[in-house]
Protein backbone atom coordinates (compact mmCIF):
# COMPACT_ATOMS: atom_id res chain seq x y z
CA UNK A 1 0.00 0.00 0.00
CA UNK A 2 1.50 3.81 -0.76
CA UNK A 3 0.24 6.20 1.89
CA UNK A 4 0.36 9.88 0.62
CA UNK A 5 0.65 12.84 3.22
CA UNK A 6 -2.12 14.47 1.70
CA UNK A 7 -4.41 15.17 -1.02
CA UNK A 8 -2.31 17.95 -3.28
CA UNK A 9 0.47 15.09 -2.63
CA UNK A 10 -1.79 12.06 -4.44
CA UNK A 11 -2.57 14.59 -6.84
CA UNK A 12 1.31 14.82 -8.18
CA UNK A 13 0.63 11.77 -9.03
CA UNK A 14 -1.40 12.09 -11.92
CA UNK A 15 -0.53 9.83 -14.90
CA UNK A 16 1.55 7.22 -12.67
CA UNK A 17 0.69 4.16 -11.80
CA UNK A 18 -0.38 3.31 -8.16
CA UNK A 19 0.38 -0.14 -7.75
CA UNK A 20 -0.84 -3.91 -8.18
CA UNK A 21 -2.53 -6.14 -5.93
CA UNK A 22 -1.94 -9.16 -4.61
CA UNK A 23 -3.44 -12.38 -6.43
CA UNK A 24 -6.99 -13.25 -5.32
CA UNK A 25 -9.08 -17.00 -6.34
CA UNK A 26 -12.59 -16.59 -7.70
CA UNK A 27 -13.36 -19.95 -6.33
CA UNK A 28 -17.25 -20.78 -6.09
CA UNK A 29 -18.09 -20.23 -3.00
CA UNK A 30 -17.45 -16.03 -3.58
CA UNK A 31 -19.47 -16.52 -7.25
CA UNK A 32 -22.29 -18.45 -5.11
CA UNK A 33 -22.39 -15.46 -2.42
CA UNK A 34 -22.08 -13.02 -5.07
CA UNK A 35 -25.20 -14.44 -6.97
CA UNK A 36 -26.85 -14.84 -3.20
CA UNK A 37 -26.51 -11.00 -2.41
CA UNK A 38 -27.41 -9.84 -6.17
CA UNK A 39 -30.09 -11.92 -6.84
CA UNK A 40 -28.21 -13.54 -9.78
CA UNK A 41 -28.43 -16.82 -10.21
CA UNK A 42 -28.19 -17.51 -13.87
CA UNK A 43 -26.96 -21.01 -14.74
CA UNK A 44 -23.80 -19.58 -16.26
CA UNK A 45 -22.46 -18.75 -12.53
CA UNK A 46 -23.69 -20.55 -10.40
CA UNK A 47 -24.43 -24.68 -11.53
CA UNK A 48 -21.64 -25.93 -11.99
CA UNK A 49 -22.59 -29.12 -13.73
CA UNK A 50 -24.96 -27.40 -16.30
CA UNK A 51 -21.51 -25.15 -16.94
CA UNK A 52 -19.63 -28.27 -17.84
CA UNK A 53 -21.68 -29.46 -20.39
CA UNK A 54 -23.28 -26.11 -21.91
CA UNK A 55 -21.09 -23.52 -21.60
CA UNK A 56 -18.31 -22.32 -24.38
CA UNK A 57 -16.06 -21.94 -21.10
CA UNK A 58 -16.46 -25.52 -19.37
CA UNK A 59 -17.14 -24.12 -16.13
CA UNK A 60 -18.36 -21.38 -14.11
CA UNK A 61 -17.40 -17.70 -14.54
CA UNK A 62 -17.82 -15.09 -12.03
CA UNK A 63 -20.65 -12.41 -13.00
CA UNK A 64 -19.11 -9.03 -14.60
CA UNK A 65 -20.50 -6.88 -12.13
CA UNK A 66 -18.33 -9.14 -9.40
CA UNK A 67 -15.14 -8.72 -10.78
CA UNK A 68 -16.18 -4.59 -11.11
CA UNK A 69 -17.17 -5.04 -7.53
CA UNK A 70 -13.53 -5.57 -7.12
CA UNK A 71 -12.28 -2.94 -8.24
CA UNK A 72 -13.27 -1.07 -5.27
CA UNK A 73 -11.34 -3.60 -3.08
CA UNK A 74 -8.49 -3.11 -5.26
CA UNK A 75 -7.71 0.46 -4.53
CA UNK A 76 -8.46 -0.07 -0.86
CA UNK A 77 -5.29 -2.40 -0.77
CA UNK A 78 -3.22 0.38 -2.81
CA UNK A 79 -3.80 3.51 -2.12
CA UNK A 80 -4.25 5.35 1.21
CA UNK A 81 -4.48 9.61 1.23
CA UNK A 82 -3.73 11.11 4.94
CA UNK A 83 -6.21 13.94 5.38
CA UNK A 84 -8.96 12.10 4.10
CA UNK A 85 -12.21 12.04 5.93
CA UNK A 86 -14.90 10.72 3.49
CA UNK A 87 -14.05 8.73 0.06
CA UNK A 88 -17.00 8.97 -2.56
CA UNK A 89 -17.76 6.69 -5.64
CA UNK A 90 -18.67 8.56 -8.02
CA UNK A 91 -19.07 6.25 -10.23
CA UNK A 92 -17.72 4.82 -13.79
CA UNK A 93 -16.87 6.94 -16.87
CA UNK A 94 -16.33 3.46 -18.74
CA UNK A 95 -16.13 -0.10 -17.75
CA UNK A 96 -14.86 -2.86 -20.49
CA UNK A 97 -14.91 -6.55 -19.79
CA UNK A 98 -12.86 -7.94 -22.22
CA UNK A 99 -11.96 -11.74 -20.48
CA UNK A 100 -14.58 -14.15 -18.46
CA UNK A 101 -13.11 -14.67 -14.71
CA UNK A 102 -13.28 -18.67 -15.12
CA UNK A 103 -13.92 -20.37 -11.60
CA UNK A 104 -10.50 -20.71 -10.11
CA UNK A 105 -8.96 -18.18 -11.60
CA UNK A 106 -6.50 -15.94 -9.80
CA UNK A 107 -6.90 -12.06 -10.45
CA UNK A 108 -5.49 -8.62 -9.49
CA UNK A 109 -5.93 -4.85 -9.67
CA UNK A 110 -3.25 -2.63 -11.31
CA UNK A 111 -4.40 0.79 -10.90
CA UNK A 112 -3.32 3.86 -12.90
CA UNK A 113 -4.42 7.62 -11.65
CA UNK A 114 -5.78 9.01 -14.67
CA UNK A 115 -7.41 12.16 -13.92
CA UNK A 116 -6.75 14.31 -10.65
CA UNK A 117 -8.07 17.71 -10.36
CA UNK A 118 -8.70 19.82 -7.10
CA UNK A 119 -11.69 20.73 -5.32
CA UNK A 120 -12.10 23.52 -2.68
CA UNK A 121 -12.54 20.95 -0.05
CA UNK A 122 -10.69 17.90 -1.74
CA UNK A 123 -10.22 16.34 -4.78
CA UNK A 124 -12.05 14.75 -7.78
CA UNK A 125 -9.82 11.73 -9.13
CA UNK A 126 -10.12 8.93 -12.00
CA UNK A 127 -8.21 5.87 -11.44
CA UNK A 128 -7.97 3.19 -14.35
CA UNK A 129 -8.41 -0.13 -12.74
CA UNK A 130 -7.09 -3.21 -14.90
CA UNK A 131 -8.54 -6.78 -13.03
CA UNK A 132 -5.71 -9.04 -14.58
CA UNK A 133 -6.04 -12.57 -14.87
CA UNK A 134 -2.87 -14.85 -14.12
CA UNK A 135 -1.96 -16.65 -17.05
CA UNK A 136 -4.35 -14.78 -19.68
CA UNK A 137 -2.83 -11.56 -22.25
CA UNK A 138 -6.26 -9.73 -21.98
CA UNK A 139 -7.60 -8.27 -19.09
CA UNK A 140 -10.94 -9.04 -17.28
CA UNK A 141 -12.37 -5.65 -16.78
CA UNK A 142 -11.08 -2.04 -17.32
CA UNK A 143 -12.81 0.33 -15.08
CA UNK A 144 -12.31 4.00 -14.97
CA UNK A 145 -13.49 4.98 -11.39
CA UNK A 146 -14.21 8.04 -9.91
CA UNK A 147 -13.74 8.76 -6.61
CA UNK A 148 -14.31 12.35 -4.71
CA UNK A 149 -11.95 12.65 -1.46
CA UNK A 150 -13.34 15.29 1.07
CA UNK A 151 -10.61 16.94 3.65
Amino acid sequence: MSTYESIAAFLKHEGELLGTTEWQVIDQSRINAFADVTGDHQWIHVDERRALVESPFGKTVAHGALTLSLCSAFLSELIHVDGVRLVVNGGLNKVRFRTPVLVGSHVRGVATLTQARPLSNGARVVVQVKVEIEGETKPACIADQVLVFYE
